[in-house]
């Protein structure tokens, strides 16, 4: 966890986690203790640990990263928003599809897409992979 210096703007904290699908259980707890500690409202902290959770589920499926790789997670509160970020090493940018009934699975971003403010992914600056972030306004 990182610390802000007294008097910061906003609150953040990342995580780095192993690209394991155990990941994706750890990530939920830990967000959903943060969100607590910043007063998030609950209906809101509620939405952003589900986002969450379907963004790091997706970097560990789709990475396709090597073993002992991570992703690494940042999550900002500032002024009524909450900002999620995912990064992983995986090649390939997400694409938003429409999961027909038969489908297993497929649906991640289609959530995120519902019940997010705002979304996009961008490639890694100083490297390979990519960073798929939301923001939910509360």
């Amino acid at each position: 966890m990182t610390a802000v210096p007294p008097g910061f703007p906003m609150k953040y904290v990342g995580w780095r986690l192993p690209c394991h699908p155990r990941s994706v259980s750890r990530a939920r707890r830990l967000l959903r203790e943060q969100v607590r500690t910043w007063h998030v409202p609950e209906e809101a902290a509620e939405t952003a640990v589900l986002l969450f959770s379907e963004l790091t589920s997706n970097a560990c499926k789709h990475a396709h990263a090597s073993p002992g790789r991570e992703i690494h997670t940042l999550c900002v509160v500032e002024d009524g928003r909450l900002r999620i970020e995912v990064a992983d090493a995986g090649e390939g940018m997400p694409q938003l599809r429409q999961a027909s009934d038969e489908d297993e699975g497929g649906r991640g971003l289609a959530l995120v897409d519902a019940l997010a403010d705002a979304w996009s992914a961008l490639p890694r600056p100083h490297g390979i992979g990519k960073t798929v972030w939301c923001e939910l306004k509360y």
